[in-house]
């Protein structure tokens, strides 16, 4: 509601970290210039009130009925100067006063966040305008279950969205749209003031709804949710993003002696496809895996942090480390053939402690100009500084690898 000429509106539902220069007020109706706008924040707390009282007259009843008046000189946590009308000092502790009063509230003093508009309207009366602003304290994250089959053969993935608020301002039934990406914000200054304290609370959303529906959107990935959703102040929500799907997995072992001498980490690996029951593009976020045991009852076995993953792209989890395969990875030899180039032998034991057999994949992470020479099985060129051999181990024996690195530094 506005009147014809210049008028000011004021809006206090507004969150505590807005960054006000990001603040856009549009016309939807009837002309209407902004003229100024201005984000008042100096809240009304009882020593931004004291400040303004400073050498001004006020009251402190004690809690044993005893009333010190006069010009409140200064104040800190523990204690008031006063001023008394004979020209005598009454230093007063807090914790003796019961009641502290005051004429008024100070001008200019809020008691909550206010946006403030200086307009300019050709005629008076309701004009729709769009408010669009940033501000802090909202943030979300993706999370992701991943539950094994018996065979390591298949998982069923589902994905979460978790909304934190800690804004200072609640959004009733609220369209949500989440953007997907590495958008590129420039460093701000500390917003003028942060609501902080309070518990959070939890809130895990029926699955009411198909979730979200994705889209590209520049060079991100746009998430609607198909339903209005409330986010309350100092709340964690969690909504579902897509319904579980299932999908086929690798178990693969992977073996690189120079990173971790002797562990040999586990790794499931699945395709986002379509065809395959995912193929929707993944926002980044922590994949925890479960597997049921012979009773049936899930059990944490490990969890990963994944990048944003387009559709069509590997998924790779590493879980952890192999218990019962054990490898040892021991340079033999290291032979100069000229000034430059050097030959160097390595030979990785691979043993398997479990009741059938594996294949470990056994990086070599090399550099410079390289060739293996004399190697006990076939290796892949995985990329330029990376050597890869599958090995397979029978059950409950131990495998040898023996190759030759020449090496052109």
């Amino acid at each position: 509601q506005v009147q014809a000429g210049q008028s000011s509106v004021e809006l206090a539902d507004v969150p505590a970290q807005i960054d006000p220069t990001s603040v856009h007020l549009k016309p939807l109706g009837s002309p209407l210039e902004v003229l100024e706008q201005n984000f008042q924040y100096d809240l009304a707390s009882p020593d931004r009130i004291l400040q303004r009282y400073l050498d001004q007259p006020v009251d402190a009843a004690l809690k044993g009925g005893e009333l010190k008046s006069g010009a409140l000189l200064s104040f800190d946590s523990g204690s008031l100067v006063l001023r008394r009308s004979d020209g005598g000092v009454s230093l007063v502790t807090r914790e003796e006063v019961a009641d502290l009063r005051l004429p008024t509230l100070p001008e200019g003093l809020r008691t909550r966040p206010t946006l403030v508009w200086l307009l300019q309207a050709e005629q008076g009366g309701a004009t729709p305008v769009e408010l669009s602003y940033l501000t802090g304290g909202l943030s979300w994250h993706a999370e992701y279950v991943a539950v094994a089959d018996e065979k390591d053969a298949r998982m069923d993935l589902s994905a979460w969205v978790s909304l934190e608020n800690s804004s200072g301002a609640a959004y009733p039934e609220a369209k949500l749209q989440l953007i997907a990406g590495d958008v590129q914000r420039v460093q701000a200054p500390p917003p003028p003031m942060a609501m902080r304290g309070g518990r959070a609370e939890v809130m895990m959303m029926a699955k009411a709804s198909q979730g979200f529906e994705e889209e590209t959107f520049f060079e991100y990935h746009l998430y609607t949710l198909d339903r209005t959703t409330t986010i309350a102040d100092r709340e964690t929500k969690q909504v579902s993003l897509f319904p579980t799907a299932a999908t086929p997995v690798k178990k693969i072992y992977e073996y690189n002696g120079q990173r971790d001498a002797k562990k040999v980490r586990i790794i499931l690996e699945a395709e986002n496809k379509k065809e395959l029951g995912l193929g929707m593009p993944l926002p980044a976020g922590k994949v925890r895996v479960y597997k049921k045991d012979a009773r049936g009852d899930l059990q944490f076995v490990g969890e990963d942090q994944i990048d944003h993953t387009p559709k069509n792209e590997k998924l790779r989890l590493g879980v952890g480390k192999a218990f019962d395969i054990v490898a040892e990875r021991v340079e033999l030899s290291q032979d100069r053939v000229t000034d430059r180039v050097f030959d160097r032998t390595i030979q990785v034991k691979l043993r398997n402690r479990k009741t059938e057999a594996v294949e470990v994949v056994v990086q070599e992470s090399v550099w410079g100009d390289w060739e293996i020479r004399d190697a006990s099985l076939i290796f892949v060129k995985k990329d330029a500084r990376t050597a890869e051999f599958r090995v397979p181990v029978a059950a409950d024996t131990e495998a040898i690898l023996t190759f030759t690195i020449r090496q052109t530094s």
